[in-house]
């Protein structure tokens, strides 16, 4: 199976820590839900005042329209700057890595 994989990064002023994760709670369990998603590896950067995660999913359509939406979501949010990869993944590489795929 083909994954792919979408790495957001943005400016964030917090919160951070155990902040961030009270505060995002709700987020995280409805990214959960999104079709194709394999996990999120949540990303916080204090000294740079940047935030965002790394996404893997089972499709490329999947990766794209999750994009479209979080983008849209975090510029309702009032975020700029929104930084939005996309990646296909070597899978034969990536197993000798011991990427969780």
């Amino acid at each position: 199976m083909a994954h792919t994989l979408i790495q957001f990064d943005f400016p964030y002023s917090g919160p951070w820590g155990d902040e961030m994760t009270a505060a995002m709670g709700d987020l995280a369990r409805d990214i959960a839900t999104e079709d194709g998603l394999v996990w999120k590896v949540w990303t916080e950067n204090r000294d740079e005042g940047r935030a965002g995660g790394v996404y893997v999913f089972t499709t490329r359509a999947a990766a794209e329209a999750y994009r479209d939406k979080h983008s849209e979501r975090l510029a309702a949010f009032g975020i700029t700057g929104i930084n939005a990869l996309i990646f296909d993944v070597n899978e034969a590489l990536s197993e000798i890595t011991r990427a969780p795929l």
